[in-house]
């Protein structure tokens, strides 16, 4: 879960439709379209929620378009842009979790709005939890957001895979951060290899994990994360 920044202006599209009159199911394919170029561009192809990658098209599709306040409970938001983002299609997380729960949408953190990271950290066993330090009302939040969209559950398994590889590369930056201040261009070398790896990463599938994975053993001393 990462800090989104959402196009302006919103598909032209929903301006066709009025929540007094018309269900979210009336929407058609071709104007599904739009939104989801539009969410494409915020999230490339990556669900808001988990940062998993997902296909947006009809054709093959695992994702859907998802509202964050649900319709069945503020339905004067189903065609709010700032409302709708694209989620992943895993039942057991994410939009699909979150739409079987009953919580306060003030409870849970919004990423076109809030940044993420200032309230979770990704560990490298896959697992996420409230950022050390958080105010008692951030730390609630921050665990509301964990519960609600089910960020430790089957996402953690599949986030430690995924984060196996990199787990390495961070023990080895790690090292070279030690070794860097025996070295008159020491400081220098480490930080160009580090900057390397975060670029390499940038648009990945899972891309906050695999950077809290690569910059955490570091944090102290660099203050990275």
């Amino acid at each position: 879960m990462h800090k989104l920044t959402r196009p302006i202006p919103p598909p032209v599209c929903l301006r066709r439709y009025d929540y007094r009159t018309q269900k979210w199911g009336e929407v058609t394919e071709a104007d599904k379209g739009d939104i989801w170029l539009k969410l494409d561009e915020m999230q490339s192809k990556r669900c808001a929620y988990c940062e998993a990658q997902i296909v947006t098209t009809k054709v093959g599709s695992t994702s859907h378009i998802e509202h964050f306040e649900q319709r069945s409970r503020a339905r004067s938001k189903t065609y709010l842009w700032s409302n709708l983002f694209g989620s992943c299609y895993r039942k057991d997380s994410c939009g699909k979790h979150k739409d079987e729960q009953t919580y306060p949408p003030a409870d849970l953190i919004k990423p076109d709005i809030e940044d993420p990271e200032a309230f979770l950290v990704f560990a490298p066993d896959g697992t996420v939890h409230p950022k050390v330090g958080l105010s008692p009302p951030d730390k609630h939040r921050a665990q509301e957001t964990i519960r609600i969209f089910n960020l430790n559950g089957s996402l953690a398994a599949i986030r430690k895979r995924e984060l196996i590889g990199y787990t390495q590369t961070a023990k080895s930056l790690a090292e070279l951060s030690e070794l860097a201040a025996e070295f008159e261009d020491g400081l220098e070398i480490y930080q160009t290899e580090l900057a390397n790896e975060l670029a390499a990463i940038k648009g990945k599938p899972f891309e906050t994990a695999i950077r809290h994975t690569l910059c955490k053993q570091n944090e102290d001393d660099h203050q990275i994360l």
